[in-house]
């Protein structure tokens, strides 16, 4: 019972659910104009983009990759979709146009990653320098800062009376759909099975490299959806658009509880490390803190969280193994005798 417990509310999303909790309410109440309609309608257009990169950045790290190219496929897009627009194309036909541009990239990751089995590190890393190289080869160092009415009143405007802004619904479409893969299909159970083993999950027929392939799709796709976002949001299409992002997105995911060795993570605690790691920006935002310095912190939380995972993959291991151990021994064989209290006493 107490083993049961202790395995039900002792998780890493309790702590973190908590901790957001905490961090809320402490800045409701001591940092002026955090409560106020307009800065939530503000914090929640800010995290529009790490929000939606923080869903196929969780599936790539569950299944031991990783992709910090998004922030370079997210301004690609983005100047793709703003070129497009200046040159005379519809607002649709720009948005199709910059959604293709975004699988091309994840695509170009995906078959260097599963294709020629170099590291989705190294390939990420040397795509994200690529890829915004591109962005300035097309547009060089101007910006397209013209676009239709509607466009930009998306960019700008808020649901009714909500402080929920439009650029958040894409997350709010695209959440549900992740969270209902990962966890309730036969594909999110194989994702889960090659990060804990891809030898072993292709020794059991697992389609190891076509599933992280399409990962890689589905990471682009992705980013340029979020590169759309990020052009309306700001109205404005620049090479340089989203300089650094990838870290708070890698952040957030190991933040929320997603082990960097694969295998294990839910979507739940990334969601909960989403909206901790846009309140402290935003706490950071109305203290007069720059970005440097927010983006000393955000990395500071980055080793923590590393540092965070390791230590709980051994506490985990260790607390299996004693578990393990009273099973074996069992009552008939004596146990731990009762004046010498065990862990779980």
């Amino acid at each position: 019972m107490k083993s049961g417990l202790l395995e039900r509310f002792a998780t890493w999303e309790s702590f973190l659910l908590a901790l957001t909790i905490a961090a809320s309410a402490y800045a409701v109440s001591s940092v002026p104009n955090f409560g106020t309609s307009f800065n939530l309608s503000q914090a929640i257009a800010g995290a529009s983009e790490r929000a939606l990169i923080a869903l196929p950045m969780t599936l790539l790290i569950i299944a031991r990759e990783i992709d910090i190219s998004v922030a370079s496929i997210l301004a690609l897009s983005s100047v793709v979709f703003g070129v497009a627009v200046r040159e005379g194309a519809s607002t649709e036909f720009a948005i199709v146009f910059a959604i293709l541009t975004g699988a091309a990239a994840g695509a170009f990751n995906g078959i260097l990653v599963t294709w020629l089995g170099l590291p989705s590190l190294v390939v990420t890393l040397g795509a994200m320098a690529m890829f915004r190289g591109i962005g300035y080869i097309i547009l060089g160092s101007g910006s397209v800062n013209q676009f239709p009415d509607a466009f930009t009143d998306f960019g700008i405007n808020t649901i009714g009376e909500t402080p929920v802004p439009w650029t958040f619904v894409p997350f709010l479409l695209l959440a549900p759909v992740f969270v209902v893969v990962l966890q309730r299909t036969s594909l999110g159970r194989r994702i889960y099975a090659i990060g804990g083993n891809p030898e072993a999950a292709r020794y059991a027929g697992v389609k190891v490299d076509k599933i992280r392939f399409g990962l890689f799709v589905v990471s682009g796709l992705v980013c340029a959806v979020a590169g759309v976002v990020f052009t309306a949001r700001l109205a404005n299409a620049r090479a340089d658009n989203a300089v650094g992002l990838e870290l708070d997105v890698i952040t957030i995911a190991l933040l929320g509880g997603v082990s960097v060795f694969g295998g294990r993570g839910k979507l739940t605690g990334v969601f909960l490390a989403l909206v901790l790691i846009a309140s402290l920006r935003n706490v950071l935002g109305l203290s007069q803190i720059g970005g440097d310095a927010q983006k000393t912190v955000i990395g500071m939380l980055l080793i923590v969280s590393l540092l965070v995972g390791a230590t709980a993959e051994r506490v985990h291991g260790a607390l299996q193994s004693m578990l393990a151990l009273r099973k074996t021994r069992g009552p008939s064989q004596g146990g731990p005798p009762k004046s010498v209290p065990t862990l779980l006493d």
